[in-house]
């Protein structure tokens, strides 16, 4: 079994379900939709740039991509089909490598649209009271990569949650408390004991989706790290290497049932 072939399969097992279509074209649909809905109330005086209303719709389409990633990691466990996929591939890591690849290919185009979706949901708003989009504006065009590639890495860390712990319950459950909740609780309690957690989140990601001005106002604010233009990114690549880790040992240490 050959790591091409492997990577054949887990792309069949990925596209031939409907469900991962669906999920994915709602991820874009809801990324879309949010940037709207913001971008009609943003005003030149919010200091909002239009970067952040495109981009803005990662806000919840970030929950797809964390479900994207856990139903890979999970979905040979809870369809049984793992003892057939392991006895096929006895070394077991070329799997999870195989389904990192197809994971991320499928988030970077799934995030693509979404981000070309928003473009063009929120020409109405910039158009009217909306700050346009202006690609001279410093960190506008790393702020739209980045809505691709933290994208990605939420993706990879659902695969990462999901194949090691194995349900995709527990995998999302895991996920939107490191994502939202502990974010919510801790800027709610600003102090740089919660300041330096939150810098250590994987929500953290989301700072490459701000441009320079955005970032030098919230690293101003902060009592914890200021974590500058791509420490978030190293924060959120950081999680994703140390969970993914943690599933590959755990795949081939333990059982597979």
């Amino acid at each position: 079994m050959t790591f091409p072939r492997v990577l054949a399969a887990e792309w069949t097992k990925l596209t031939s379900v409907p469900a991962h279509l669906w999920l994915a074209l709602g991820t874009v649909v809801v990324a879309a939709g949010t940037a709207y809905g913001l971008g009609a109330f943003v005003r030149p005086g919010d200091g909002r740039s239009g970067s952040w209303v495109v981009v803005s719709g990662f806000v919840l389409a970030q929950l797809g991509f964390l479900v994207l990633g856990a139903v890979a990691g999970t979905e040979d466990h809870t369809t049984g089909t793992a003892r057939t996929t392991f006895a096929a591939v006895p070394r077991r890591w070329p799997v999870l490598g195989a389904q990192v690849v197809v994971t991320a290919v499928a988030a970077a185009v799934t995030a693509a649209a979404a981000l070309g979706a928003s473009y063009l949901a929120t020409i109405p708003p910039r158009a009217g009271d909306a700050p346009a989009l202006d690609l001279s504006v410093p960190g506008t065009p790393r702020a739209l990569v980045g809505f691709v590639l933290v994208g990605v890495a939420f993706a990879l860390l659902g695969l990462g949650l999901g194949a090691l712990l194995r349900r995709p319950a527990d995998a999302l459950v895991t996920g939107v408390v490191l994502v939202f909740l502990l974010d919510l609780v801790l800027a709610g309690n600003p102090g740089r004991v919660t300041d330096t957690i939150g810098a250590l989140l994987p929500s953290a990601g989301a700072r490459l989706l701000e441009d320079d001005a955005a970032l030098a106002v919230l690293d101003a604010a902060t009592r914890g790290p200021r974590l500058g233009v791509w420490g978030g990114g190293a924060v959120v690549g950081t999680w994703v290497l140390v969970v993914l880790g943690a599933a590959a040992y755990r795949l081939r240490r333990h059982d597979v049932r």
